[in-house]
């Protein structure tokens, strides 16, 4: 051997498969061995849940459970199951199938679509925007680009939510969607782009998995072959499956438990594209066997930036904050997070690269800092002050500010009218630099207020606004300016960012950096209107856009750091203000009021039901029916009261209204909404079955064993007829 097989590159394989366990953390152990029956890992950011679920995969193929071919791990991305096949060599269990989920159903379709379909499978197209444009073109309705992307971005969550084209105006409206043009065109133009598809012969991302998904519900005997070769299944970042994936999943394992889900429900940052974190929180529902385990300590960050995480989620609301992981960090102690507040958004860009370009002096290598933003428009702030300050960049997962259309194009106006002004109509009342160049972008879809909603179209013009703004701040530095001198500076600017560019500091919005870590990280335009975005208006996009500025706290290893602008440009109202998200973690805010209760902890919870009698446990999975007229029953609400609504209650109305009574003292004590504590549905189950015990009061649905543990006592007191005081002294 080399003294390279010996490096970090080119690790030795373990020599058995108790070796493979060697270094797991007790609760990384627990999930390698748990190779029966459905298993949930819950893992918190950090936690190691690829090494986790690669060692599993591992043990069972070296300890000869597993048959390396019978296994298929399915992840979102191809980096990622790359990274997936790449760990599994090196632990020796080569030959397991690690996929995405489009890639594994391709594959499949591709193998049996002469014996479902018959003759050669449609072509596969990578983009939809031209077929989009044709549809449009066909309805007579004219979109531009950015209408385009949006448009298709519609149609594209349509099908990954199983909505067809008569149904997406309701499906839309109940999924509080802001559609970018009215439903009923939008509705128009899905169903004139499956026509085009059909007339052409081709297919795209979204229909591999429909198709696959309609082959195996249609074909048994094709669905039993796929069966037999997948056996076992591991699913990582569950919290972002969509409908259609579910779907599929199921369908790929029939009958069988064999499943192995990895996810956590503060990460879900894609609902917009239909993800949905409901079947990871669902689980132990569905599988009432599964074994729960959670992974809470963090070998990424220090406790300075976990403490600071677990703050951030602390004053969280809905579900997926109930069921939020309390992390642990591993790491020894670090530096406590800045927070800086500027006067101006320049100013704030001009700091940050005076920080960067400190720690790159003192050691820190670029590629280990980033800055991380809310939306791609932010970049070119940024991208400008590194550049004055020497510093080397890269951005990712957008293009470079003046490398996209809609900015390129803007220059194109702006240059045309430099030269032939005199001879446009636009310019004829307009006598100062910024107005000229609002006339100019009003032509190319600048308008003053922006445009409700998001996707392309809004990020369009905030590309035109933050070249309005540049306007502003160019002719206030520069008095008596021409539009001449703008596309001058303008050319200068791209130049310089046109340069071959090296490794160096990343420049990423928040939704791009999933995934990612760093050892610094600069969290930037951390106020209101930016984090939350203005357009999050209802709990939901407000508890998801908490949930994104999450996911970029926990991207840092060690140093982290906010800041915010009071304006946006020089000389403006300081009328901002720093991000409510902010409240009582950064130095003297006050706390919002919010939730009181701590997370969930690390740990393991068996659902194979064990001999201690005192242990409630839930009942093994069957199909839920009325209890007064035997109906199967579908409906969440009806499953939690086990009867129908239309069938009469029995509910004991006095022992309901204690429970109320009751439920709000919590509540108030515990500063969080009522439905926290529980919800009226459970109350009402509560009250119609009274129970006598434990085991009785475990078996409603929403009463979970954390809320059982923190409540029973209680609940169990009132059903008997007992005051509170009564119980605490007979206790």
């Amino acid at each position: 051997m080399t003294a390279a097989t010996h490096s970090t590159l080119f690790p030795q394989v373990p020599d058995s498969a108790d070796a493979v366990l060697e270094g797991l953390d007790p609760e990384q152990r627990e999930v390698a061995t748990a190779l029966h029956g459905p298993v949930c890992v819950l893992a918190g950011a950090g936690t190691g849940k690829t090494r986790a679920i690669t060692h599993r995969i591992a043990y069972g193929v070296r300890a000869g459970i597993l048959h390396p071919s019978s296994v298929l791990a399915v992840t979102f991305t191809n980096r990622a199951a790359g990274e997936m096949r790449g760990r599994l060599r090196q632990l020796g269990a080569a030959g397991v199938q690690a996929r995405t989920f489009h890639s594994a159903a391709l594959r499949q379709l591709q193998y049996f679509w002469p014996k479902a379909i018959g003759g050669f499978m449609p072509r596969l197209v990578d983009r939809k925007i031209q077929l989009v444009a044709d549809a449009a073109a066909a309805c007579r309705i004219r979109l531009d680009r950015g209408e385009l992307r949006d448009v298709t971005a519609e149609i594209e969550w349509s099908k990954v939510t199983q909505t067809v084209p008569a149904d997406y105006a309701p499906a839309a409206a109940k999924a509080g969607r802001e559609s970018p043009r009215d439903p009923a065109e939008i509705a128009q133009l899905y169903a004139a782009y499956e026509d085009v598809k059909r007339e052409r012969s081709v297919i795209d991302f979204e229909d591999v998995l429909l198709l696959t998904v309609a082959v195996l519900q249609d074909r048994h005997d094709i669905a039993e072959q796929i069966r037999a070769q997948y056996q076992h299944f591991v699913v990582d970042e569950y919290q972002d499956v969509s409908p259609l994936q579910q779907r599929l999943l199921e369908l790929w394992l029939g009958e069988r438990d064999s499943l192995c889900v990895v996810g956590d429900a503060s990460q879900t940052i894609y609902s917009f594209t239909g993800a949905t974190p409901d079947h990871l929180l669902d689980f132990r529902t569905r599988h009432p066997g599964a074994t729960v385990v959670k992974l809470v300590r963090d070998y990424r960050s220090t406790p300075q930036v976990v403490h600071l995480a677990n703050g951030l989620l602390a004053q969280a609301r809905g579900r997926a904050a109930d069921h939020r992981l309390e992390l642990v960090s591993q790491r020894p102690a670090g530096p406590e997070p800045v927070y800086a507040e500027y006067t101006d958004e320049p100013a704030e860009a001009e700091g940050a690269a005076r920080r960067i370009r400190e720690l790159i002096d003192s050691g820190v290598p670029a590629s280990e800092i980033a800055i991380l933003f809310r939306t791609n428009a932010q970049s070119e702030t940024y991208e400008q002050a590194l550049a004055d300050a020497g510093v080397p960049y890269q951005l990712r997962g957008a293009e470079r500010f003046f490398d996209r259309p809609e900015v390129r194009k803007a220059g194109i106006a702006l240059r045309g009218a430099a030269r032939f002004g005199g001879n446009d109509s636009l310019l004829d009342d307009v006598v100062d630099l910024p107005s000229q160049v609002r006339a100019v972008l009003s032509g190319e879809g600048w308008t003053t207020q922006p445009p409700a909603g998001s996707g392309a179209v809004r990020e369009r013009w905030e590309s035109l606004a933050a070249l309005v703004n540049l306007a502003q701040d160019f002719a206030a530095a520069k008095p008596g300016a021409t539009l001449a001198d703008l596309v001058a500076e303008l050319d200068e600017r791209a130049n310089a960012q046109h340069a071959p560019t090296v490794q160096g500091v990343t420049l990423a919005s928040l939704h791009s950096a999933k995934g990612l870590e760093w050892d610094v990280v600069f969290l930037v335009g951390v106020a209101e209107g930016m984090m939350p975005i203005t357009y999050a208006k209802t709990d939901e996009q407000i508890e998801e856009e908490r949930r994104l500025l999450y996911v970029g706290v926990t991207r840092a290893r060690e140093h982290l750091r906010f800041s915010w602008a009071l304006s946006r440009s020089p000389g403006g109202r300081p009328n901002r203000r720093p991000s409510r998200f902010l409240d009582g973690l950064r130095p003297g805010s006050t706390p919002t009021t919010g939730r009181t209760t701590a997370g969930g902890a690390g740990g393991i919870e068996r659902g194979i039901p064990g001999t201690r009698e005192s242990a409630p446990r839930r009942a093994q999975r069957v199909p839920a029916r009325c209890r007064v007229c035997g109906r199967t029953l579908t409906d969440p609400g009806e499953m939690k009261l086990m009867r129908c609504d239309d069938c009469p209650s029995d509910m004991n109305e006095g022992l309901y209204e204690r429970l109320r009574e009751w439920r709000a003292d919590q509540a108030r004590s515990s500063g969080q909404p009522a439905f926290c504590v529980f919800t009226d549905r459970t109350l009402m189950a509560i009250a119609e079955s009274a129970p006598d015990d434990e085991r009785e009061l475990a078996r409603i649905p929403g009463v979970g064993m954390r809320k059982l543990t923190r409540y029973g006592a209680d609940v169990l007191a009132i059903c008997a007829g007992q005051s509170l005081a009564e119980s605490t002294d007979q206790d």
